[in-house]
This record gives C-alpha cells, structure tokens and sequence, in this order.
C-alpha cells in the first residue's frame, strides 16, 4: 500500500516535519509505502478558477501541483500537515490542495485522508477543520486517532517535548493503515460503492 505524505512547511527540520515522522515511522514499519513531498517552501500561486485544467487534463501552471497528482492517483491515503498561521493552514499549503484537488483527474473516492496541524498555541482545530474539508467533498474517508490531529511547538525541536500529540500521531497512522487494508478487502469482496451522476442545483436562476 502507498501513502502520499504532504508536508506544508517551509521549514525542512520545523515541528510539522517532526510530526510526520513520527507518522512516518509507523507507516514504514507496517510496511507502507511513503512518498513524502514538502511544498511549504516552494513558490505555487492560487488556483484562478480559468477551467484549463479539464481540456489540459492537468493543471495550466506546470508546478509541483502537477507533480503530486499522479503520486495521489497512485496512493492508498493522503496526509497532509501544516503549521498554524492566523489560525489556518499555510497559504502556500492551501493553493497546493485548491489546484490538486480541483485539477486532478481520477476519483479519490475511498482513498483516505488525513489531516495534522501544528502550532504554538492555538488554531489548531481550526486548521485540522480546515483541511478535511479537501478529504470529504472528495468521497475520501477521513481517518480519526485518539485526539484532534495536533502537537505543540514553536521552534524546532520543541515538538519533542509533546508527548501526547507525537502519540497522537502513531495513533492516527497505525487507524489510517487498518483502515486503508479493511478498505481494499472491501474493495476486493464488494467494490467500490455505486457513484451517481453528479446533480448541480444551482441558487441563482
């Protein structure tokens, strides 16, 4: 199985890395795949909503956007972390999600998602909100732990000292991995569920 692992930071070694790891860790040792990709430090623009990507079959800006989504095509899971900035996710982070999400071009439904917010202080649930919201208007299921998906820390390294949130953080990964198998022998036995043709209703006439 194969996890694609979205890192928001800008700071290759900062708390939010520390937090992966951890997750990382976990992953390697159920004999999970990871790719781990970190966008937080690279220059990516917001989506403009210009609809090139469904005659492209990808999107217009050429970027690490287009790189992930054959990654994400190919991944059992997704889990993506950022630290708190205003009480939200990385706006780089952000544009990342609205362009691959919006522009990608399979079904990730059934693929799982997870999310994790690192902060000082405060917005992390915030942010953890924030960012499922990509996992659920895809039809991704959206794995749980044993807690809000967050650690503590302001400087590097300061996320060791929070015991609790980098337990979290096995938690979450070892919930994601019995989730994504028990979703493949699903898929095996009884397929995926029936999709509908989309219905739009729209409010103004």
């Amino acid at each position: 199985m194969k996890v694609l692992m979205i890192n928001g930071s800008p700071r290759a070694k900062g708390n939010t890395a520390r937090a992966l790891q951890e997750m990382r860790d976990v992953f390697e040792q159920e004999g999970i795949e990871v790719t781990y990709v970190q966008v937080g430090n690279q220059a990516v623009r917001g989506c403009m909503a210009c609809g090139g990507c469904a005659k492209k079959g990808a999107c217009v800006f050429d970027d690490v956007v287009n790189e992930l989504a054959p990654i994400f095509e190919q991944a059992d899971g997704l889990v993506v972390g950022s630290p708190v900035y205003y009480g939200s996710a990385n706006s780089t982070l952000v544009a990342v999600l609205d362009r691959l999400f919006y522009s990608k071009q399979f079904d990730a439904t059934m693929k799982v998602g997870a999310a994790v917010a690192v902060a000082r202080r405060g917005g992390l649930t915030a942010t953890f909100d924030e960012l499922n919201k990509y996992f659920t208007i895809s039809g991704m299921p959206v794995a749980s732990g044993q807690y809000w998906n967050g650690v503590h820390g302001r400087l590097p390294g300061e996320a060791e000292q929070d015991g609790e949130g980098l337990q979290q953080m096995r938690t979450l990964a070892r919930n994601m991995t019995f989730l994504m198998r028990s979703i493949e022998l699903g898929r095996e036995r009884f397929g995926l569920p029936e999709r509908e043709a989309g219905v739009w209703t729209h409010f103004v006439r």
